[in-house]
């Protein structure tokens, strides 16, 4: 399963979001550091879900990387993080 796929199962296994978008934005930094070849190096994610409406912005951005999990997140230079209540 490829990584912008591994990011969309984890955040919609953790969190049943109502509207969940995983853009793979790898290709706006060739030539950056942290570009890979093939991409999936950058990746922006909007989530909404009702879990979050009760969280601080900070507890917000913590619970999605514990959701992706260290592994995951290891594999990524870049995440863009919008997320809402």
């Amino acid at each position: 399963m490829d990584r912008k796929s591994r990011i969309h199962q984890a955040l919609q296994d953790a969190f049943s979001p109502e509207q969940l978008e995983v853009i793979d934005e790898s290709e706006q930094h060739i030539g950056h550091a942290g570009y890979q070849e093939g991409g999936e190096s950058h990746f922006r994610v909007s989530i909404r879900a009702p879990l979050f409406a009760e969280m601080s912005r900070i507890a917000r951005h913590r619970a999605v990387h514990k959701a992706l999990g260290a592994d995951l997140v290891a594999e990524i230079h870049a995440l863009a993080l919008e997320i809402s209540g």
